[in-house]
């Protein structure tokens, strides 16, 4: 997904909240401007953490970000596991509980809250275009062996374990496999912090071997490469990978919500609007 002139300028503004170092800002403008054509916002990010990380040392630390709402879903677990279990269809809200939790982004928002995030959960349903993406992906998942969930956010993570049983309890022949993030990324999912909710009891983990908040096929470890070139549903998470995924020649099943100007306005909806889109 391109970088318009919006999205650029608002990368620009973040980097100036971050620092008003006058050589770390000439070394953000030199990459913004000599950007590839199909550079996305993530890869950008990724050149900038480097820049920052040269120049001051390390990055911010969202590692008490993180604790916070593992531990926050995972005391509800047994909650939004009862609420999933008694709905008329498991599997499908599973699915909205794992895509509401994609509001934790520390990098999209400037105020994450849990006021918002329950009243997310409370409206959470499928819009007409999602239900025809939905009996797509089910028929897809009938016919298939492989399934790779490239996840996001801590938080989000524990509902996508909730999601992930219901999968192989509707689909059992189902082999899955998380792919999360090689390092440090804002509050994105680690391996880690994917062993520390417990997702590995139910997935096969790996990670995309870099500090990046998406998936850039060029920076993918060899082994990530091949799960991706093998896996017959590829499901992602979050705008990042949508961003960085969506046009490179994969099929894939894309759950997230709108959270900045870029997706609002490409998909012409309200914020925090819910996505289920299969490219």
């Amino acid at each position: 997904m391109k970088v318009n002139r919006d999205c650029e300028e608002c990368l620009w503004k973040r980097q100036q909240k971050l620092s008003d170092d006058p050589v770390y800002l000439s070394h953000i403008r030199k990459i913004l401007d000599s950007r590839r054509e199909n550079d996305c916002a993530p890869y950008l990010i990724y050149l900038f953490n480097k820049v920052y990380e040269n120049r001051f040392g390390d990055r911010p630390d969202y590692s008490s970000e993180k604790k916070r709402y593992n531990d926050l879903i995972l005391s509800l677990e047994e909650s939004f596991t009862d609420r999933i279990n008694s709905s008329d269809s498991p599997l499908k809200t599973a699915l909205l509980y794992a895509r509401v939790g994609n509001y934790i982004d520390f990098g999209a928002l400037q105020d994450v809250n849990e006021r918002n995030l329950f009243e997310l959960f409370d409206h959470a349903k499928l819009s007409e275009s999602d239900e025809i993406v939905y009996n797509s992906f089910i028929n897809k998942c009938m016919q298939s062996k492989n399934f790779l969930l490239i996840a996001d956010n801590c938080g989000e993570i524990v509902l996508d374990k909730l999601f992930l049983i219901q999968l192989k309890s509707a689909f059992p022949q189902l082999q899955t496999t998380v792919m999360v993030r090689g390092g440090e990324a804002l509050n994105d999912v680690t391996i880690n912090d994917a062993r520390y909710v417990r997702i590995d009891q139910y997935a096969r983990i790996i990670t995309n071997g870099a500090a990046i908040s998406g998936t850039v096929y060029e920076l993918l470890s060899e082994e990530a490469k091949q799960i991706m070139n093998t896996s017959d549903i590829i499901f992602a998470k979050g705008q990042g990978n949508y961003e960085s995924l969506s046009g490179q020649g994969f099929h894939i099943f894309y759950s997230f919500l709108c959270k900045c100007d870029l997706f609002i306005n490409k998909f012409n909806v309200p914020k925090f609007t819910g996505m289920f889109l299969e490219t």
